[in-house]
């Protein structure tokens, strides 16, 4: 497997499947570019989207995709699966090579899920200590008491990882529907939160990554790319777990 990034000596020579020595005399020929450059450096640093080419042939060529996808109920968060559809499926064929999911819901989960094929990019948002906020809109079997948002402020304590979980923050809306923002994502954490109150989950939907709102454009299963600031708002609103400034009572 060749590596995305390393020397542009070693890309070539795996690429190629010519020793090192040949590389050497194409760079002095001045025939390989990199990212429209003559390259002459052997020890030259690449990256998994340096536009690198030998005369008019592309040896590498990928750009950067970046995108919003509206999940439906009864996909799945995954690049293939023999039983259910996937969201790679929603993307078309010609935009799925390389591309990765950033964020997973689960299979009755709805809403925001981010592609791409920018491994740093999705790595600074679900990399350990990150803390981007994600925010979900809950619609419950019972009616919701105001016992709720202390418990989810304090966290609770999950017997099979032996961890308690960081600090959430939790809106009520309705008398059976709440907003619950959190910065970290175990295992169906949200339902297992409300089942310490003994009222399951009928409806989960997820409405936020960082500062980064679902399109209201997009209905189930369709998809845009992200623009440069969207990219940024990813990012944004990550913040101390214990940071507990209230959420609006409104959507």
């Amino acid at each position: 497997m060749i590596s995305p990034r390393g020397r542009l000596d070693s890309f070539l020579a795996k690429t190629l499947n010519i020793p090192k020595k040949a590389v050497r005399e194409l760079l002095k020929a001045e025939r390989v570019t990199v990212d429209g450059k003559v390259a002459l450096e052997m020890a030259l640093q690449i990256g998994p989207f340096s536009q690198i080419y030998l005369g008019d042939t592309a040896l590498r060529a990928d750009t950067p995709r970046y995108l919003m996808l509206n999940k439906p109920v009864g996909v799945v968060s995954a690049t293939k699966d023999k039983e259910h559809k996937t969201v790679l499926d929603l993307i078309p064929e010609a935009l799925r090579a390389g591309l990765h999911i950033v964020g997973r819901l689960d299979l009755n989960t709805s809403g925001l899920v981010l592609l791409s094929n920018d491994s740093r990019w999705s790595e600074s948002m679900m990399q350990p200590g990150a803390h981007v906020p994600k925010e979900y809109w809950v619609t419950l079997e019972h009616p919701l008491t105001e016992d709720y948002i202390a418990a989810f402020e304090r966290g609770f304590y999950f017997e099979t990882e032996g961890i308690t979980t960081l600090p959430a923050r939790l809106a009520i809306l309705g008398e059976r529907e709440a907003r619950v923002e959190l910065c970290e994502g175990k295992y169906h954490q949200i339902k297992r939160m409300f089942g310490r109150f003994q009222n399951p989950v009928v409806a989960l939907h997820r409405h936020r990554i960082g500062a980064l709102m679902l399109d209201p454009g997009l209905a189930p299963g369709q998809w845009r790319p992200l623009t440069d600031d969207e990219k940024l708002a990813c990012l944004k609103g990550a913040k101390p777990p214990n940071d507990f400034r209230p959420i609006a009572e409104n959507p």
